[in-house]
């Protein structure tokens, strides 16, 4: 039995069919990313989603959270404050869900604008003396830089910090960490990826964040911009924001895990904010020198099928899992995506 299955109580809302304890879940932020969290949660016999938290309020429930409830509640009130039973209003949500909740690991699907916001979560748990496993889905290499700089707080609070862990950075970056292992030498690790939404509000965090990235604009303009003048910039493009070497974390992550440095690590793609279809498939890949000296690529390309949600909240719960077990045996600290393997929640 693994360090992550625990014998639990009987009870059939936190135990698994084989009476295996479920790892409690939390989720910060419910935008689009959140909403999609819940979703990709509520079918995992090895994980119950007992809490979130938004800008306005908090809901938690030991037994288990309902997602229909609370993201109805959310889209018609605003806030999962209103959610009954166990809402609360707070303008103190993080703070005050950190520590009223039993939570072994929390998601945070946050928009990192500003550019300091993911850290200054973190300082949040660090600060409450919560222990347990969080999970991020970052971009940015500087907002990775800035976790880094928080490595001896993390360990110091018992806390095992996952990093970079959706779709890209994540399962591109650990795809390339597994390829480059054919290798005497890495080139390049080129990243591409292609996204489609039916409809850019349900994700208007993560839109700003990639309008960050478009000439002329950083994350500050980004973040003040209007939902009209959003509106105003897509119409402009039909719809479409094409991204090329991109501030991208994929380039840190792969340098900390001794893959390549990072001048030699490119990520752009094209998101198409007005239809469901990928524009493009995603994909990366690696180019290298073998031991025979012969130079090759290798290509992993995600199927098409695969929305934005399930390549990103997926893989966030395999690395939360893995993080859970990690922290089971004492392991604290930054970890990245290209230095761990995700685990496989059922």
């Amino acid at each position: 039995m693994s360090e992550t299955q625990v014998r639990g109580v009987n009870n059939p809302k936190t135990s698994n069919p084989n009476g295996l304890e479920r790892i409690r879940v939390g989720v910060l932020g419910f935008g689009g990313l959140g909403q999609a969290a819940t979703r990709v949660l509520a079918p995992k016999g090895e994980m119950l989603w007992v809490a979130a938290a938004d800008q306005k309020g908090y809901a938690y429930d030991a037994a288990g959270l309902n997602p229909d409830r609370c993201i109805q509640t959310y889209q018609s009130q605003g806030s999962l404050g209103y959610v009954e039973p166990g809402g609360t209003l707070s303008s103190n949500s993080i703070e005050e869900l950190i520590q009223n909740a039993t939570v072994d690991g929390y998601f945070l699907a946050l928009p990192n604008l500003p550019n300091t916001f993911m850290a200054s979560v973190v300082k949040q748990f660090i600060q409450s003396g919560w222990q347990g496993v969080l999970v991020d889905a970052l971009k940015r290499t500087s907002a990775v830089e800035q976790l880094l700089q928080l490595q001896d707080e993390l360990q110091a609070a018992g806390i095992t910090y996952m990093t970079g862990c959706g779709a890209t950075p994540g399962l591109l970056t650990a795809a390339a960490a597994i390829a480059s292992q054919s290798y005497a030498e890495i080139h390049s690790v080129n990243i591409t990826f292609g996204v489609g939404i039916a409809n850019w509000e349900a994700y208007r965090a993560t839109i700003r964040e990639d309008i960050a990235h478009l000439p002329g604009y950083d994350v500050e303009r980004a973040k003040a911009m209007s939902d009209a003048e959003v509106e105003a910039l897509l119409d402009q493009t039909d719809g479409i924001i094409s991204l090329e070497n991109m501030e991208h974390a994929d380039d840190v992550m792969l340098e900390l895990a001794g893959i390549c440095s990072r001048d030699r690590v490119s990520v752009g793609g094209v998101v198409d904010t007005r239809n469901p279809k990928k524009p493009l498939s995603t994909n990366v890949q690696i180019t290298g020198r073998t031991f025979e000296g012969k130079i090759s690529t290798h290509t992993f390309t995600l199927g098409d099928e695969t929305s934005m949600a399930a390549n990103v909240c997926g893989p966030a719960f395999g690395y939360l899992k893995a993080g859970v077990s990690l922290h089971h045996k004492g392991i604290y600290g930054l970890l990245t995506a290209a230095e761990v393997m995700p685990q496989f929640v059922k």
